[in-house]
């Protein structure tokens, strides 16, 4: 989240923790990845809106014609050159609708086709992921051990017991995104251990207090 661009206090209100807990944290993983404050400092720089083009506003009413004529969006596989830079096009705008850099010249002349800015099942997850990383953070501030994804108490630890369960066989594997890896590294620096042996059921999360 902070390479993102997010400030510390937001990553705190977001996540749950003290901000002076992730000041730290942060600062462990600036020292490990110099990069890291570069990156934050790019990101949090207003972003320009969308240049608007002649061959933009081509595409712009191509596609509102395309949606009148057939009432669907343009396809990536069209047998057509121009459908599938259409849509190529269309993805680009959604990017820029994602980051609030749309240009009001398109967005408004895209508001005639409802939904247009869904996001691609890609984009779905990743929303789902900060979702949970963010569940679990809070989960695991409030004095919880580690979630188990078997023999839970609560459907919540089930499900955050196995999506952290994911994220481990993902790490062991070589398979978890390093941006990802980075997230729970700063924010849940023990995110790769077992709970604590002979904790029982309910108790206070020790390890962490």
């Amino acid at each position: 989240m902070y390479r993102q661009g997010l400030t510390t206090t937001k990553i705190a209100a977001t996540t749950g923790a003290a901000s002076n807990t992730v000041r730290y944290h942060l600062a462990i993983a600036a020292a490990a990845d110099p990069s890291l404050r570069d990156e934050h400092r790019t990101a949090a720089r207003p972003a320009r809106t969308t240049r608007i083009t002649p061959a933009g506003l081509q595409n712009l009413n191509d596609t509102l014609a395309l949606y009148k004529a057939e009432g669907r969006l343009p396809s990536t596989k069209s047998a057509t050159a121009r459908e599938r830079a259409l849509a190529t096009w269309l993805v680009n705008r959604r990017q820029d609708h994602d980051r609030g850099t749309l240009s009001p010249v398109y967005g408004d002349g895209l508001e005639e086709i409802p939904g247009w800015e869904l996001r691609t099942r890609t984009s779905k997850d990743e929303a789902r992921w900060n979702q949970r990383m963010q569940e679990l953070t809070a989960y695991m501030a409030a004095g919880n051990d580690w979630p188990r994804h078997k023999r839970t108490d609560t459907e919540e630890e089930r499900v955050l017991g196995m999506w952290l369960h994911i994220q481990r066989m993902k790490y062991r594997r070589n398979e978890l995104d390093q941006d990802k890896s980075t997230q729970l590294n700063t924010l849940l620096p023990d995110w790769r251990d077992s709970r604590t042996r002979g904790r029982p059921p309910g108790s206070p999360n020790l390890r962490r207090g």
